[in-house]
């Protein structure tokens, strides 16, 4: 059988976005069926492959959004989304892949599901693009996401605080307010895609805190001073309300994580 971090690695360096998004969940559902074998015989990519017309920018060169009132605004709105969720593919696989080896096969399980969400959530934005008459590439995208990978490539712990308890727990508290002004538009198809991202990132900030618990368990330390710890080392942006407060604690992640920090 082939190794579980070599056909992850094979989709990492997919760089078409339909090929990703058809390996992404072919791979999820091998490794459901019992088709690949626990072992790590490759390394990961230190970045993965994308889209060759897709181009990157710094977050501060990238033009500021507004609220997608004008066609504009709706394409530049869902464009910013697919590209958070496309990334989000990648980050997703890279946790199975770096981290898969130390931290069990329940791990492993856990992240090739997120890694399938995002490339149904994905495909769901690139549908809602296309209804605009636009696709995933037409708008410029910035590189911060895997920027904050590359910088948590040493560390599970960090990995964890960063990605699943940061920047997916962002997208629980600002998730429900554009829902909200997407349905005010009159937009109900676009807030059901929403509703849906929301629902399944609960579950996915959830996976993040339970193995940042189980890590810091076996390390021997508190988990929110922990993650505070991590954060104030490898995140720069800052954490700033307003929170939502009842999905991060559906998603297992109290006050007394971030509220000190904030």
């Amino acid at each position: 059988m082939t190794s579980v971090s070599r056909a992850i690695r094979d989709v990492l360096l997919t760089g078409d976005k339909t090929a990703k998004v058809f390996a992404t969940r072919k791979l999820a559902r091998d490794w459901r069926m019992g088709r690949l074998e626990f072992t790590f015989d490759c390394p990961m990519p230190e970045r993965p492959e994308w889209p060759d017309e897709l181009e990157l920018r710094l977050p501060r060169d990238m033009p500021r959004r507004g609220k997608g009132g004008s066609d504009k605004g709706r394409i530049a709105l869902w464009h910013a989304l697919a590209h958070i969720e496309f990334v989000a593919i990648d980050l997703a696989l890279d946790m199975a892949g770096r981290f898969g080896e130390s931290m069990g096969q329940v791990f492993v399980s856990d992240f090739l599901s997120v890694a399938a969400d995002e490339a149904m959530h994905f495909a769901l934005l690139e549908r809602k693009l296309d209804s605009l008459d636009s696709h995933y590439g037409a708008l410029p995208a910035h590189d911060g996401l895997w920027s904050a990978a590359q910088d948590t490539a040493h560390d599970v712990a960090a990995r964890l605080a960063i990605v699943p308890m940061v920047l997916e727990a962002r997208g629980l508290d600002v998730t429900p307010a554009t829902l909200e002004r997407v349905r005010a538009q009159g937009d109900e198809n676009g807030a059901k895609i929403l509703q849906r991202i929301l629902d399944d990132e609960i579950r996915h900030v959830a996976y993040g805190a339970k193995h940042f618990r189980a890590v810091c368990a076996e390390r021997g330390e508190n988990p929110p001073e922990t993650w505070r710890n991590l954060v104030k080392t490898h995140f720069s942006g800052g954490l700033k309300p307003p929170f939502n407060d009842s999905a991060r604690s559906a998603a297992g992640l109290s006050r007394d994580f971030y509220a000190g920090i904030a």
